[in-house]
């Protein structure tokens, strides 16, 4: 009985860790939009450059501009703390790499103007140090990797 459980929990793409379940194959597209939204608007000042970041972020994770924009407003009218807290449990699902790519570029969108407010930098440790408990060096890595990726904006190359 155990073995057909988990050929079945194989074929659905999850896998037991623990008491929990994890899925392998989730979308990450989603709650990367939650967590740029939750950015740009933490330190209550929506900054240009970070926005044109955002759009290179659209661009290079073929996140779809009509979609991005329609979660965008749904997210505006939406309780923060509640959203956060979706964010958590959510990244909580992804893969490690998902997991450090969503905050690596949240990183890259708070220094787009060459400035990362302390509400951003509190925000950002508390994702990746407190909730998720990912390494900084991971994240730095990913950071460049993702500044090298064919359709980087040159807003980011400046400031980093």
């Amino acid at each position: 009985m155990l073995k057909s459980f988990i050929l079945r929990a194989n074929l659905r793409g999850t896998f037991l860790k623990g008491k929990e379940f994890k899925t392998l194959d989730m979308n990450h597209k989603p709650t990367l939009i939650k967590l740029y939204h939750l950015l740009v608007s933490a330190d209550g000042n929506v900054n240009q450059m970070e926005l044109g970041a955002g759009k290179q972020m659209i661009k290079a994770e073929g996140i779809n501009e009509f979609e991005f924009d329609r979660i965008i407003q749904n997210l505006k009218i939406r309780n923060a703390s509640v959203v956060y807290c979706e964010c958590v449990e959510e990244l909580k699902k992804l893969d490690h790499d998902k997991q450090i790519r969503c905050i690596a570029w949240l990183c890259l969108i708070a220094n787009a103007d060459g400035f990362m407010d302390k509400t951003e930098w509190n925000f950002i440790y508390k994702l990746y140090h407190e909730e998720l408990g990912l390494q900084l060096d991971a994240v730095m890595k990913k950071q460049k990797d993702l500044i090298n990726l064919k359709e980087k904006p040159s807003s980011l190359m400046a400031v980093l």
